[in-house]
């Protein structure tokens, strides 16, 4: 699996170069997914043996953007020719092996992270690690009903867009930074995830993504000819004065978060870059005020009843909230905190 967890809580202060290689990371994070054609809806004449397919897919990925692929697959090997002109691949649609409809709008990886946590409450269930995920795919009937929007590529583009543009209202209290994006930029960040292009994705949001820059007056300055893809100057600010810490994940109104329960409702709230005293949000203190009977404050003397997941990596609790906002957020600009219960006997990290 291409991800990666830090020994130790990583900084707000994070060099431009340590910033890049977090989000790199991020970018890079793969998912095993196992993909079977329900076999009931198999055309006549279809080889039986090869319809599975498997793909390494992109965590920052959609679920449409990877069906050319397995209709590359499926009309070369599985289906004959007459079978392959008639098959349209608007109606094809995803469920989990436990009959769950998958949501084409949500990230592949978070789809997979949510699977993760939803078998963290199966008594059962094996041990997570990093098996691949099965799904079925339909080839008729996709129940509009509850799939909330046309499972294509376009509509999944406008939901991705709708999202970067929530996300930059609750950072910075206006949609200025995504407006300001030129049509073509704003074509790029998604054909940045298309073609699973990192440099041109970052190239266009690191204009509305908050900085790593040091942010308190006890932080030594960077160097003079520190530069990199993801520190843009301050004019890129529409309406910037020009100061050092207008574009800082530190000073952000709130970072944008989502908290993500096994089989239940997704929760999302205000989340500041600060607390009252003026100390770094962590993501312990975070998860304590949100679901304090799962995560306790440490003066209760209990232990933790559940874990985090964020971009599938078991994230440490002094983790900073600002921190995280700016260097694993997904593309759409969410940080998705996914939230499983601990085995007995197991511990949180």
């Amino acid at each position: 699996m291409s991800t990666y967890a830090p020994r130790h809580s990583p900084s707000a202060f994070s060099t431009p170069a340590s910033t890049t290689l977090f989000r790199r990371l991020t970018w890079e994070g793969t998912v095993p997914l196992e993909i079977r054609v329900d076999s009931k809806e198999l055309p006549a004449n279809s080889d039986r043996g090869l319809e599975c397919y498997y793909v390494q897919a992109p965590r920052v990925s959609y679920l449409p953007l990877v069906v050319p692929e397995i209709k590359r697959y499926l009309h070369d090997v599985v289906f004959d020719e007459a079978a392959a002109r008639v098959i349209k691949e608007e109606d094809w649609w995803f469920e989990s092996e436990e009959g769950n409809i998958l949501k084409w709008h949500w990230p592949i990886g978070l789809i997979y992270d949510n699977h993760t946590i939803s078998q963290s409450t199966r008594p059962n269930a094996a041990q997570a690690g990093y098996t691949p995920l099965r799904l079925i795919l339909h080839l008729v009937s996709p129940p509009t009903e509850k799939l909330l929007l046309s499972p294509s590529a376009e509509a999944c583009k406008q939901a991705f867009m709708g999202q970067l543009k929530e996300a930059d209202f609750i950072r910075w209290g206006n949609t200025k930074r995504m407006t300001g994006l030129r049509k073509a930029e704003q074509d790029g960040l998604w054909e940045g995830i298309k073609e699973h292009n990192f440099d041109e994705y970052w190239r266009v949001a690191s204009k509305i993504t908050p900085t790593t820059a040091p942010t308190r007056s006890n932080s030594p300055p960077p160097p003079p000819s520190s530069t990199s893809l993801h520190t843009r100057p301050p004019s890129a600010d529409p309406g910037s004065s020009g100061g050092p810490d207008r574009d800082g994940a530190s000073s952000v109104r709130n970072v944008p978060v989502r908290i993500y329960l096994p089989d239940g409702p997704v929760l999302q709230d205000l989340v500041p870059p600060l607390l009252d005293d003026g100390s770094m949000h962590t993501l312990a203190a975070f998860l304590t005020a949100r679901l304090p009977l799962l995560f306790p404050a440490p003066d209760a003397r209990k232990a933790n009843l559940a874990y985090a997941l964020i971009q599938g990596v078991p994230v440490p609790p002094e983790a900073e909230m600002a921190w995280l906002g700016a260097c694993m957020a997904g593309a759409d600009g969410w940080v998705n905190v996914c939230v499983g219960l601990l085995k007995e006997g197991t511990r949180y990290p």
